[in-house]
């Protein structure tokens, strides 16, 4: 399943596949794949993401 809330939330604050990557310590592709739905991060991971973007686990990975 698609990851729009991530994606969204990257876009709210202005930031690219490639900077949130370089922030949180993986590939481009990576975040790409998280967004597509295509690879399940790590739970290390996805803190990584929600501490850049200011988001809770839930509000960007859980339903």
């Amino acid at each position: 399943m698609k990851n729009l809330r991530l994606k969204s939330a990257r876009a709210a604050l202005d930031i690219s596949q490639q900077q949130l990557a370089e922030m949180v310590g993986v590939s481009r592709q990576t975040i790409s794949a998280i967004e597509k739905g295509d690879y399940n991060p790590t739970i290390n991971l996805c803190i990584s993401i929600c501490k850049v973007l200011g988001k809770t686990l839930d509000e960007l990975f859980w339903d």
